[in-house]
């Protein structure tokens, strides 16, 4: 319990010095009106900390501010504007501990699981970094022979960042770190239950060098008329988002209106394959990482398991013993390995999931319930005998509930798996390499893990197909959501 109490102690002392305003070109400054909202620790449901609460006209400000910016910023040589990036990144992995503590106190989720977070997203500033430097174009003589093809790769302009509450730094640096890099100014939303993470992120670029007006953040409880206000104005050149699908509709349903860039990383509904040749233990394993990672609030997050019916009753078995078997709790405490949901809407709608899928003919095989008491808790929970109508199914379930569905064809699992709207991420498990490599083409999904439950890298292009979304981040073509091509057509007259 003293591990607990220090840990908890260190963190909220951390989010009292995290600055509380909005940051608007290079100040830290109060709402207009002096509005504030509050921040609470899902795990106890006591408020944390109070943060300014952005007016239209605080936004439409920041706006402004990215504008007078750009021009400056797009301007900055490649290798000044990545070295901004690389002294973040240096600033985040020397206070991860801080950060990962202050991450887990708004958010929930155990204190490793921040501490992985906070470097994974540390690592999307080196990788752009790195990036910046090799913007390209290209030069041909045209094939006529007339003329030359100049090629060159130029900044959008001011980008309007939206992220989450369930990554609240890794999806911040995902989006701002290819924006800097390719020479765009930026004005970053943070999800309203988690600010103090994407508070404390932005502090630490102003304490790496960013100049005036090139970053800008604000907080506020009214994210749609502020957003649509944004969206309405000629300034700005880009949105990107991640967050629901039905969310995402409404925004590029505002774009289509100026014809903006967006980059959509929405909403998923991930299979996790199960062939009987699969290593069984090792699919259990990666079953649990693709499951609970973030308490199972993840858009990339394993929600329909279809397991071939010769190995299925075993899955279910070690499964169930496995989440059975985790430690709930506190994020801050040493030995919880899982945290609360963010709020208790999120408990309500979880457990109407599982009520839908018993009521259809579902087992519970382990969890299946609320755990009472302060915070927003859910057990840990297997369903077997999942029938395919089950909303369980059919949505998203953002919790940690794992419904399992039996299948005898490889085919019928193939077809299982893309009779969604979705197609972000999917996980196969199979000892047969060319298997793997068939199924994995035929899935429809921008992502798959062959063999394995963690799929996010810094290196790889993340995104999906259907409606998971447009565009891509990370990797090597992540910059390129930032860019424009302008092809110049050069009189050769030699």
């Amino acid at each position: 319990m003293a591990a607990f109490d220090e840990a908890l102690a260190a963190a909220t002392a951390v989010a009292g010095r995290v600055p509380k305003g909005l940051y608007i070109d290079g100040e830290w400054r109060p709402a207009r009106g002096g509005k504030v909202l509050t921040v609470e620790d899902p795990a106890t449901g006591s408020a944390i900390a109070e943060v300014a609460d952005a007016s239209v006209v605080d936004a439409l400000d920041a706006l402004a501010a990215a504008d007078r910016a750009q021009e400056a910023w797009a301007a900055t040589p490649p290798r000044e504007r990545g070295e901004v990036l690389r002294r973040a990144f240096e600033l985040m992995i020397a206070r991860r501990d801080d950060l990962a503590g202050l991450m887990t106190l708004e958010m929930g989720k155990a204190f490793a699981e921040s501490q992985a977070e906070v470097s994974y997203a540390a690592e999307f500033f080196r990788w752009f970094a790195e990036e910046a430097v090799r913007i390209d174009g290209g030069y041909l003589a045209a094939p006529g022979g007339g003329s030359r093809v100049v090629v060159m790769r130029q900044p959008v302009g001011p980008c309007l960042l939206i992220t989450p509450w369930n990554f609240p730094m890794a999806m911040g640096t995902r989006k701002i770190g290819p924006a800097l890099a390719a020479g765009c100014t930026v004005v970053v939303k943070p999800a309203k239950q988690t600010p103090l993470s994407m508070l404390a992120l932005v502090a630490i670029l102003e304490e790496a060098g960013v100049p005036r007006g090139v970053v800008n953040l604000f907080t506020t409880a009214r994210s749609g008329e502020a957003s649509s206000a944004l969206l309405d104005d000629a300034r700005l050149r880009k949105v990107s988002f991640t967050g629901s699908t039905e969310v995402g509709r409404t925004l590029l349903g505002q774009a289509a209106n100026r014809v903006l860039r967006t980059s959509m990383e929405l909403g998923g509904n991930a299979p996790f394959l199960v062939f009987d040749d699969a290593d069984l233990d090792l699919a259990i394993e990666g079953a649990v990482q693709a499951k609970m990672r973030n308490v199972g609030e993840a858009c990339t997050a394993a929600n329909r398991f279809y397991v071939q019916r010769s190995v299925a009753d075993r899955f279910v078995s070690g499964l169930a013993e496995r989440l059975g078997g985790l430690r709930v709790g506190h994020g801050l405490d040493p030995e919880t390995e899982v945290g609360p949901l963010i709020d208790g809407n999120a408990v309500k709608s979880v457990g109407e999931l599982v009520a839908d899928a018993t009521a259809a003919g579902a087992k519970v095989v382990t969890g299946g319930e609320a755990i009472a008491g302060d915070g927003y808790f859910f057990a840990p929970t297997v369903l077997s005998g999942v029938p395919g109508g089950a909303r369980t199914i059919r949505e998203e379930i953002f919790g940690p509930v794992a419904p399992v569905v039996a299948f005898d064809e490889e085919d019928e699992a193939v077809r299982m798996a893309n009779a969604s709207e979705y197609g972000l991420a999917s996980y196969v498990f199979t000892e047969n390499l060319a298997r793997g490599l068939r199924v994995s083409e035929r899935l429809e999904s921008g992502m798959v893990g062959l063999n394995q439950g963690i799929i996010s890298n810094p290196a790889a292009p993340f995104g999906g197909v259907k409606q998971s979304g447009l565009g891509r981040e990370g990797g090597r073509v992540g910059i390129d959501e930032y860019l424009n091509i302008k092809y110049t057509a050069v009189r050769a007259s030699w």
